[in-house]
């Protein structure tokens, strides 16, 4: 009997000592790029955030988006293109963009944007996003795009 009522005790003792009780889960990843290919931002969140375009009250314009990018092809040069138009969009208006690697302009073709002599050694470069006001100006509103860029590692 003195054997069950410790049981009991034990029991009603383990049940309130998980009464309270705080769990936090988060995710942990890593990228660890290849030392043949690769095309990562200098700032590692930069991907993983919404990016803001800064908007300036006495310009009345949009400060372009601007990014180092660390770029390596250890076999030949590196080609980007967009994957979609680039436009930011309130439902009824359109703003669009401009974007830049390594000072080429990018498009939906393929555009040679590090030259093979710089890649096989590694380079950083600039991503520059910038807008296009319209023809009537900016529009008061909320704004939002997404700019697809996809890289590919020339080969010789």
């Amino acid at each position: 009997m003195l054997a069950a009522l410790l049981l009991v005790v034990v029991t009603l003792l383990s049940t309130q000592a998980h009464a309270i009780r705080e769990e936090q889960v988060f995710e942990v990843s890593v990228t660890i790029p290849t030392a043949d290919f690769y095309v990562l931002p200098i700032n590692p969140v930069f991907l993983e955030r919404e990016q803001e375009m800064a908007w300036n009250l006495v310009t009345r314009t949009l400060k372009p988006l601007r990014e180092h990018f660390d770029v390596k092809n250890s076999a030949g040069g590196i080609v980007a293109r967009l994957g979609d138009l680039p436009v930011l969009s309130n439902g009824r208006r359109l703003i669009l963009l401009n974007v830049t690697f390594n000072g080429q302009a990018l498009d939906l073709t393929d555009t040679l944007v590090v030259p093979a002599d710089q890649a096989r050694v590694g380079k950083r470069v600039l991503l520059d996003i910038a807008a296009v006001e319209p023809e009537d100006g900016y529009v008061p509103g909320d704004y939002f795009g997404s700019v697809n860029l996809i890289f590919d590692a020339l080969r010789p």
